[in-house]
């Protein structure tokens, strides 16, 4: 095992023993032997990678000490910085935790400190007043004299006697106060937790920073590949103009004409995520929908030999590059190459590097030191002498190490509320008043077109409709309200969704704003996250529950994160709809029928919506909607399949759990506000508190009407908000009757009851509580589904018990 001592000490011996190089070439000329970078440019990859790796160095200095936490190194993979020379500062960067030089590299763009060529000028700067370059000469011939030829890069230094001494310039030192050592403080701000660290501000250590056009992701196995992808399709289309006539969208805050880079290294290759994500885009492109994404798979070797660029060179639709990572010269050439055909084919491409894992793997891998072969190239090519470069890496590790000491002294996040303040922002008094202008607007100025987009007939007018009916009126509206909305998902568009509730929105808003995916759930939040990144609006709809809880890290790990880890600069807003809970009858079995929410109401920061009636169900997802673009928000919009097209409510034919869709002028009135509950009251409202949400909400109901016949007065809660929980309303009904039933047809292990009796807990409640709910099973197909789900039978008999004690 490479120690980074051992690496260090290598290092250093080989640096000093290259030697100087036979003759001393301009910095500003291109390479020797042809290739695209000047000498400055190389030597500024040199300064990314070197800067690099004394970061890691540094990392694992301050851990040594108790005072580093994070030691994930880039030693090895160090020939990104070349990927990110080819890129232009402004395209959207998306990296893993070994991407220290590339960082470091777009710092230096960001800075303008990454040398342009400039033919024909010499660079002399550094030569003692009064050189004369060897340009500026008149003489026998290009760089001669009569005493013979000069190193090219030289100079003439004339005394006060006339005497003449050629002079070969040292190579500059590095500033102290320069572009890499700008960047080599945000690395080291993280490492050791600083508050002042530009991207998550101390919560974690990642790579991200808004004016760099560096997206902040956990990288974790992938995950950030299927937002890569919602990312470059997203500004394809805003670059296309897919907007509608009378209305933009925010502007994305990248060029028409970017190009998502998307790092991630061959541990992360073989990973759902990023599966997902390469089958996703090359699906696009077969389709003729154009995604502008570099992928760039950093291949340390871990896997079986060869099997990277098998599986990278198979993936359809999906153009294959390579080059040795190792190799700064080689890599910015085909970086450049790969970089320029996604730029003007819009089209996407993996880069396929070759890399080494230094302080983690063998001895071998120092022979392949990305580092040295910079190092050599600036030698051999004439550019500068070991000594320099080793006096190079040596300043600059000066350099950091003042820079960490200094680091150590800033102040650390101290209390909760720093922790979590950019978290999840909740500014309801903005929500409530981007309801009122969106009801404005759609009674004023937007009418014609809200009449044109109905066909005449806007909902309020037609009468009662079922829960799906006003989630897709209410979809309507909130596309009419946002020309940036974009609802999409499996059959979406051509079926209408699985249960029809997104009929007809295609036909009225087009395909570019209501379209079809890839039935993955994976790929399709992925696709919202990245659209939201680019100023949209997403509305995804995932087919089932159980989808949704394979593709949970997308929720957890990329969209909950998003504001965290970038103290707010950068946010995804979404509002992922979700057919889920059970249908009582067994229908479509376990797949259809899962009613599981527990891996969701413990994201930080999410938002979880159930509407259990339709005259909820439309401000519910107004709020969402408005939410997502004031705050930012990412928030999930449970539908209760059992209760999509439910229409009555006590006996057939009532028609009471149908509801008249509330015209615009009347929007603002009803609001309702994130985290608040309904209550109903049956007969005397005074003996019985139910608690309870979605399909419990009508089973519960049924089961008051029949207590109200036994002289039991009830008050019904309708949590409606599972995340955060309206715990405030819960304490105010659960004391004002002093028993409480929480119907949870959620499982009774990790379901929302307990969240329900936690809170009553936790806030001194002293009344006496009992719960009712789903059994701890998967739900059986079939009317054998009845025996572990929540019934009205059930709660009527746990209400009596309580009442009888």
């Amino acid at each position: 095992m490479t120690t980074p001592h051992d690496l260090d000490d290598r290092l250093r011996a080989e640096l000093a023993a290259l030697g100087a190089p036979d003759q001393r070439r301009d910095l500003g000329e291109p390479l020797p032997d042809g290739g695209a970078l000047t000498g400055a440019q190389a030597l500024a990859l040199f300064d990314a990678q070197l800067t690099s790796r004394l970061l890691d160095l540094a990392g694992r200095w301050l851990s040594g000490f108790g005072e580093g936490y994070f030691t994930v190194e880039s030693a090895g993979h160090e020939g990104d910085a070349a990927v990110a020379a080819a890129l232009r500062p402004t395209d959207p960067a998306l990296l893993h935790a070994r991407s220290g030089a590339f960082y470091c590299l777009r710092a230096a763009q960001a800075a303008s400190a990454f040398p342009a060529p400039e033919p024909g000028r010499s660079w002399n700067e550094s030569a003692p007043t009064g050189a004369v370059s060897y340009q500026d000469l008149e003489g026998p011939g290009a760089g001669e004299t009569e005493a013979g030829s000069l190193p090219v890069g030289a100079g003439i230094v004339v005394d006060a006697d006339g005497d003449a001494t050629v002079v070969v310039p040292d190579l500059p030192q590095p500033a102290p106060d320069d572009a890499f050592a700008a960047a080599a403080r945000d690395v080291l701000r993280g490492i050791v937790a600083s508050a002042e660290e530009p991207a998550a501000g101390g919560r974690a250590k990642v790579f991200g920073r808004a004016d760099l056009a560096v997206v902040p992701t956990t990288s974790a196995a992938g995950s950030h590949l299927p937002r890569a992808v919602g990312l470059g399709l997203a500004l394809e289309r805003l670059r296309r103009g897919t907007r509608p006539a009378d209305g933009e969208a925010e502007a994305a805050p990248w060029p028409a004409d970017a190009v998502v880079v998307c790092a991630f290294d061959d541990g992360a290759a073989d990973h759902a995520a990023a599966t997902a994500a390469l089958n996703t885009t090359g699906w696009y492109d077969h389709t003729g929908l154009r995604i502008p994404v570099l992928f760039v798979c950093a291949d340390g070797g871990t896997s079986a030999e060869g099997w990277v660029a098998a599986t990278l060179r198979a993936r359809p639709g999906i153009r294959y590059f390579a080059a040795d990572g190792t190799d700064v010269a080689a890599t910015y050439r085909v970086a450049a190459e790969a970089a320029e055909w996604v730029r003007r084919q819009r089209r996407p491409a993996v880069l396929h590097l070759s890399a080494v894992r230094l302080m983690e793997q063998g001895d071998g891998d120092a022979a392949r030191d990305p580092l040295l072969a910079t190092a050599r190239l600036l030698v051999t090519s004439g550019y500068a002498s070991g000594e320099e470069l080793l006096a190079r890496y040596d300043e600059r590790g000066w350099q950091l190490r003042r820079v960490a000491e200094e680091v150590l002294d800033e102040p650390k996040l101290a209390s909760p509320v720093e922790i979590v303040r950019e978290l999840a922002p909740r500014r309801p008094v903005r929500v409530s008043r981007a309801v009122a202008e969106a009801a404005a607007h759609a009674a004023g100025p937007g009418a014609g077109a809200r009449a044109e987009a109905f066909g005449g007939k806007p909902p309020e007018l037609t009468g009662p409709l079922t829960l799906a009916q006003s989630i897709n009126a209410a979809l309507a509206d909130g596309m009419l309200d946002y020309p940036g909305t974009a609802v999409f998902g499996h059959d979406v568009a051509a079926q209408g969704g699985v249960y029809g509730v997104t009929e007809g929105l295609r036909d009225r808003f087009g395909a570019a704003r209501v379209f079809d995916t890839l039935p993955d759930a994976t790929s399709i939040l992925g696709l919202g996250l990245g659209a939201g990144l680019a100023g949209l609006l997403p509305v995804p709809e995932i087919r089932h529950l159980t989808s949704l809880h394979g593709a949970e890290d997308q929720l957890r790990g990329e969209a909950a994160t998003m504001r965290f880890l970038s103290r707010g600069e950068f946010r995804n807003p979404m509002v992922v709809r979700v057919p889920g809970l059970a249908s009582p009858e067994g229908l479509g079995g376990h797949d259809r029928n899962d009613d599981s929410l527990g891996a969701l109401r413990d994201v930080p920061g999410l938002v979880v919506a159930v509407p259990a009636r339709p005259d909820d169900a439309a401000p519910m997802l107004r709020t969402c909607l408005a939410a997502a673009r004031v705050d930012g928000s990412v928030c999930v919009f449970v539908e209760p399949i059992a209760l999509y097209h439910v229409r009555d409510l006590y006996t057939d034919g009532d028609d009471e759990w149908t509801a008249e869709y509330a015209e615009p002028g009347t929007w603002a009135d009803r609001h309702v506000p994130i985290g608040r509950a309904r209550v109903y009251g049956i007969g005397s409202a005074e003996d019985l508190t139910i608690i309870t949400f979605g399909n419990g909400v009508r089973m519960s109901l049924r089961a008051a009407a029949t207590l109200a016949e036994e002289g039991v007065g009830s008050r019904v809660v309708d949590l409606r908000w599972l995340a955060p929980l309206p715990v405030a309303d819960i304490i105010r009904e659960s004391s004002a009757t002093g028993r409480v039933l929480v119907v949870d047809e959620t499982r009774r292990t990790g379901g929302v009851g307990e969240g329900v009796l936690s809170a009553l807990v936790d806030t001194g409640y002293v009344g006496a509580a009992r719960r009712v709910a789903a059994l701890d099973s998967f739900v059986p197909l079939g009317p054998a589904a009845r025996q572990v789900l929540v019934s009205a039978e059930a709660i009527t008999q746990g209400a009596r018990t309580l009442l009888a004690r």
